[in-house]
């Protein structure tokens, strides 16, 4: 069973920057992709980005051109580098993992809050 992680949310004003990390634990092998999801009060939870084993990177629209996501060499740690970040971006963000072809969210998710 794999165990997720997250860390590095905060309180980051408009046009600022964070950087989120998830560590995979348990059994990472089994892991094929990771991504985020996020979710702000009253709204549903969105995909924001992934990548693969292989290194492919997919993202929402509503982040795309402003936040970066990359892994380590073994493919058990993911980063979100979210850069010029919105009052929009507020949310919890969780990590998740891909075992075949199903994905997985483990972790408590670490909260995102952009205010000027």
């Amino acid at each position: 069973q794999v165990q997720l992680m997250e860390s590095g949310g905060g309180t980051v004003q408009p046009g600022g920057s964070l950087r989120l990390s998830c560590v995979a634990s348990g059994s990472p092998l089994s892991i094929n992709a990771m991504g985020w999801d996020r979710q702000a009060p009253g709204k549903q939870r969105e995909s924001v980005a992934g990548i693969t084993l292989g290194g492919h990177t997919s993202y929402g629209d509503s982040v795309k051109g402003r936040f970066t996501i990359s892994r380590d060499k073994v493919g058990t740690t993911v980063y979100l580098q979210m850069n010029s970040l919105k009052p929009e971006d507020t949310a919890v963000y969780y990590c998740r993992y891909r075992y075949g072809s199903n994905w997985y969210s483990s972790g408590q998710g670490t909260q995102v809050t952009v205010s000027s």
